[in-house]
């Protein structure tokens, strides 16, 4: 069965092109032209992965996105066609998993879609429970608890605590948990990394604001300056 997707942008020309180009690749799309149109299809198409623009009429990216994450952990990409790396991070910071910028190229939103799809999915063989202080992960059910209590994260977010805590003690660089979220298309994605790189600053930091118990002094998620971040497992983070 076709994997679906929902591409929310104003411009009925963008929407034709990528549903074309989509359909070609194997999947099925389906089209909003703004933010509010966008929940109702959500709601009764249930896509797997959703491209959303963010200057739309009525209802525009941000405050679709924001509703959305409401409802569901859906991934998002979004497209953008602002410059500003501000625009970039608050969509990361409201639950979006990744962007490209317009223009881009179909090979690239191609690689980013099957990344992102990919870490979205729920292992079914994979029991795998991680553990430390006081949360755990387990990867067969793709949850997250603190202190027993379930915590929503996006499948970046899932991802990048999953490698983080599968290794205790390595310094992970921006690179390292790049390749973790994008296996594949790291290699392929030349020049974008460096942009995709600083997605990971913010993944971390919206990470500790779900799992610390104070994000401006996190116990889990060490930043080793100049280098990357590790996950703590030293005795000061278990609680008993």
């Amino acid at each position: 069965m076709p994997r679906t997707i929902l591409v929310v942008d104003d411009q009925s020309n963008v929407r034709t092109l990528l549903r074309e180009y989509l359909t070609e690749e194997g999947f099925r799309v389906v089209t909003a032209g703004d933010g509010r149109e966008a929940l109702y299809v959500a709601r009764h198409e249930k896509p797997d992965l959703v491209l959303l623009d963010i200057l739309m009429p009525e209802m525009n990216g941000y405050g679709f996105i924001r509703r959305f994450r409401m409802e569901k952990d859906t991934p998002v990409i979004l497209l953008t066609a602002r410059l500003e790396e501000t625009d970039k991070v608050l969509g990361l910071e409201l639950g979006a998993d990744d962007y490209v910028t317009k223009p881009f190229g179909m090979r690239e939103l191609l690689a980013r879609i099957h990344a992102v799809l990919r870490r979205s999915e729920k292992p079914v063989a994979s029991l795998e429970v991680l553990r430390a202080g006081s949360i755990e992960l387990d990867r067969g059910t793709h949850t997250v608890k603190v202190s027993g209590k379930p915590v929503d994260l996006t499948p970046s977010e899932f991802e990048l605590l999953a490698a983080l805590m599968a290794a205790p003690r390595r310094v992970f660089s921006r690179t390292d948990l790049l390749e973790a979220l994008h296996p594949e298309e790291a290699g392929s994605l030349g020049g974008a990394i460096e942009g995709i790189e600083r997605t990971i600053d913010v993944h971390v930091r919206n990470l500790r604001t779900k799992i610390e118990a104070d994000a401006s002094k996190p116990r889990y998620i060490e930043t080793i300056f100049g280098v990357g971040y590790r996950f703590n497992v030293d005795s000061n983070t278990e609680e008993g």
